[in-house]
């Protein structure tokens, strides 16, 4: 139970700093938002950001589940600093890197959301945005 809580508490805290992250990119402040973002790796995730970002796409859930022992609440929580990567990316004009990182972002909250057993509205609301996210992204290239 100890450790639900504290993952639900770092839930909490990553939703907190996503929205802090998006607006600094909206007001341009990319490089506070890159140096905010690196950071939100290793205190969260215990790993270097360039960790996952090097990790291939088909072994994103096995690997941090098996190996790296997290759990879905890892996951969640990595989909969304996936989901400010890609804004950050989209941000900075790399439209391709951005894409892959919704695209990671959508593959890891889907896993996550399959494999838990309840149901949150706000997890298909962000299915849903990031779907169209990847299709508006899709269709720029």
């Amino acid at each position: 139970m100890y450790q639900k809580d504290f993952i639900m508490r770092m839930i909490e805290m990553i939703a907190d700093l996503i929205a802090l992250l998006l607006s600094l990119i909206k007001n341009g402040d990319l490089t506070q938002a890159t140096r905010l973002l690196d950071n939100a790796y290793l205190d969260f995730l215990k790993k270097d950001a360039s960790f996952f970002r090097n990790l291939p796409k088909e072994k994103l859930t096995e690997d941090l589940l098996t190996i790296h022992n997290y759990t879905n609440g890892h996951l969640k929580i990595l989909s969304e600093l996936f989901f400010a990567e890609a804004e950050l990316n989209i941000a900075k004009g790399d439209k391709v890197i951005g894409l892959n990182y919704y695209e990671n972002s959508l593959l890891l909250l889907e896993f996550s959301e399959k494999n838990s057993n309840t149901f949150s509205l706000s997890n298909e609301s962000k299915i849903k945005l990031l779907k169209e996210k990847i299709s508006i992204q899709q269709n720029i290239k």
